[in-house]
């Protein structure tokens, strides 16, 4: 029996060191950018952020998270931007446009931004400010939309996010004829979150999506596709093999103890 317990004791120490691992990292990395967040940022190995847009899909402009992405161009033009986007991570892209002088302008507009896949699905919003009108005297107009977790993989028929390139489209939906042509001036940039185990699913697609066209040009995340395979789900299943153990030994412990005859002292 005292060797049950000494093996109970150090099972239930190892489940709650264990269980305190996994919080801390499910936490970490609920909270914590991605490392290629920051990495292009600065430093000796950064990369300067580009100052043009593409003009299709196939002309996009490749830029990584964390940086700011501007361009010039005319009101009208459809803009394009590509980015990686590993699994278990959560993007959300912004844009900034700066508007003509409000003299030279005959109305308000309307500008909209949208996502779209390496299979150039376009991913829905999940929240943000995608489609934003502009007052005739407004000076600029900022726009947002934050995707849903990039998912491992996906069943054929589904539109899940997936691991590869994603293209970020900005143009005017809505202005009156002639203030189309006029120069803007556009900035847009992307954040990235680790999502962590929750959002871990089973199977993984062999490589990510990467469209010919930007493979070489679109730089892979920092710790390379699919860096983020580790999650807290691991911790959590190992935890609860060694609780499970402890559950079995503990009662295993019980009835043999159980089992016992009962010994009746001998009568005087």
């Amino acid at each position: 029996m005292r060797t049950v317990r000494r093996l109970t004791a150090g099972l239930l120490a190892a489940g709650a060191a264990l269980a305190v691992a996994g919080t801390a990292a499910g936490t970490a990395s609920a909270d914590t950018p991605s490392p290629s967040a920051s990495a292009t940022t600065g430093g000796a190995g950064a990369t300067a952020a580009p100052t043009e847009a593409g003009t299709s899909f196939r002309t996009a402009t490749p830029f990584r998270p964390g940086q700011k992405a501007t361009a010039g161009a005319s009101s009208g033009d459809y803009l394009y931007w590509v980015l990686p986007v590993d699994a278990q991570q959560r993007v959300t892209v912004k844009a900034a446009v700066t508007l003509p002088e409000s003299a030279a302008r005959h109305g308000a507009s309307t500008w909209q931004i949208d996502v779209y896949d390496g299979l150039r699905r376009r991913q829905a919003c999940t929240y943000g400010t995608q489609t934003r009108a502009a007052a005739k005297e407004a000076a600029s107009v900022a726009l947002s939309c934050t995707l849903r977790t990039v998912r491992s993989g996906a069943e054929a028929w589904a539109n899940d996010p997936l691991p590869g390139s994603y293209y970020v489209r900005l143009t005017v939906v809505n202005a009156p004829e002639e203030d189309l042509g006029l120069p803007v001036r556009v900035a847009v940039e992307a954040d990235v979150h680790e999502s962590g185990g929750a959002h871990a699913v089973d199977g993984a697609l062999s490589a990510p999506i990467v469209p010919a066209t930007v493979t070489g040009a679109l730089s892979e995340p920092e710790d390379g596709w699919s860096g983020g395979w580790w999650s807290d789900r691991w911790i959590w299943t190992a935890a609860g093999g060694v609780l499970g153990a402890l559950a079995g030994i503990y009662g295993y412990g019980l009835t043999r103890g159980a089992g016992r005859p009962t010994r009746v002292p001998p009568r005087a």
